[in-house]
């Protein structure tokens, strides 16, 4: 198991297929599903693909969203991190081939700042370990959380565009700007 990085109250590691209890637990609850389109998933098969998919990604993309493991407890609480959008398949507002940072949790763990505090993580670890140029975000417009921690992680709102029928917000943070946020 590949812990990437550990912060004063989480552990980042590899999503593992030991994970799938907790993964089925997350993608399965409407809640967490509001503004990712109402589709929750309804089999533990599902979460078995999904997680396959994200540790094909690490090989094939080089990086794949984080398993999110609460120290105080050690439970699996979600995942947060960082993922390569690329080829048609994958593209949104008109682009492909981005970073995109995201973060999902199972609803007894929102606003205890997990969000806040391993997106900022990530964001360090895609600018200084993998030296990206630009990290993306996105989020619904009407998910006021999500959009609060991309604004206050500093990513800066660059336009809304359409997105399954709904609006959504993309942000963008490069480089530059991250060592200035950090100086």
């Amino acid at each position: 198991m590949k812990i990437f990085v550990e912060t004063e109250r989480l552990i980042l590691r590899e999503i593992l297929p030991t994970d799938l209890e907790g993964m089925f637990e997350l993608d399965s609850n409407p809640v967490v599903h509001k503004y990712l389109g109402n589709k929750p998933i309804k089999s533990r098969e599902e979460s078995e693909k999904y997680i396959q998919s994200i540790r094909e990604q690490y090989i094939d993309r080089g990086i794949g969203r984080w398993a999110a493991i609460e120290k105080s407890s050690g439970d699996f609480i979600g995942w947060s991190g960082l993922k390569f959008n690329t080829g048609e398949k994958d593209a949104l507002n008109g682009k492909q081939d981005f970073y995109d940072i995201g973060y999902r949790f199972i609803p007894r763990y929102w606003g205890k700042g997990y969000a806040t505090e391993s997106a900022l993580v990530a964001l360090n670890y895609g600018f200084k370990v993998k030296a990206y140029e630009t990290i993306t975000g996105i989020a619904l417009i009407g998910n006021i959380g999500s959009n609060k921690v991309l604004q206050k992680i500093g990513l800066n709102h660059i336009e809304d565009f359409n997105y399954e029928d709904t609006k959504a917000s993309w942000y963008e943070l490069n480089i530059k700007d991250y060592a200035k946020i950090m100086s």
